[in-house]
């Protein structure tokens, strides 16, 4: 199994970089901005919705840790994206992995460069620059 690890350092107390990793609400500040929740699931859009893929929060501690388990998408189906946080001396080192893919295809190694370009949103958005979700809700990166 193929996984994408990365790590950033922010800026910000792990209180306030977990609501933004942890919930949909946070999603849409950084990730995409076609986010709903539902059952105990959240979607998130992408291209018009041409292509969606839900998430369940599958395993929480507040807030050191937050675990999706991806419950849709042809390569995404199966996988994890999990979040750990390390705070010390009012910044926290987030260790982000999008674990168990079957394979390292392109595709892989597409979301490996947009999954690097997103810790750096999720980064700003926690030091309150707010750059807004990479993914608009017409599908098109900002």
């Amino acid at each position: 199994m193929a996984n994408i690890r990365l790590a950033v350092v922010v800026d910000a107390p792990g209180e306030q970089v977990f609501p933004l990793v942890a919930t949909a609400h946070g999603f849409t500040r950084w990730w995409a901005s076609d986010v709903t929740e539902r059952d105990g699931n959240v979607d998130l859009g992408f291209f018009k919705r041409a292509t969606v893929y839900r998430l369940k929060l599958a395993k929480v501690q507040s807030p050191l840790r937050a675990e999706w388990q991806c419950v849709s998408g042809q390569e995404w189906d199966g996988t994890r994206i999990v979040f750990e946080l390390a705070s010390e001396s009012g910044k926290t080192q987030v260790r982000f992995a999008h674990a168990d893919w079957k394979d390292e295809t392109d595709y892989f190694a597409l979301c490996t460069t947009t999954w690097g370009e997103l810790m750096y949103r999720l980064k700003a958005t926690a030091e309150g620059k707010s750059p807004g979700p990479l993914f608009s809700a017409d599908g098109m990166a900002y």
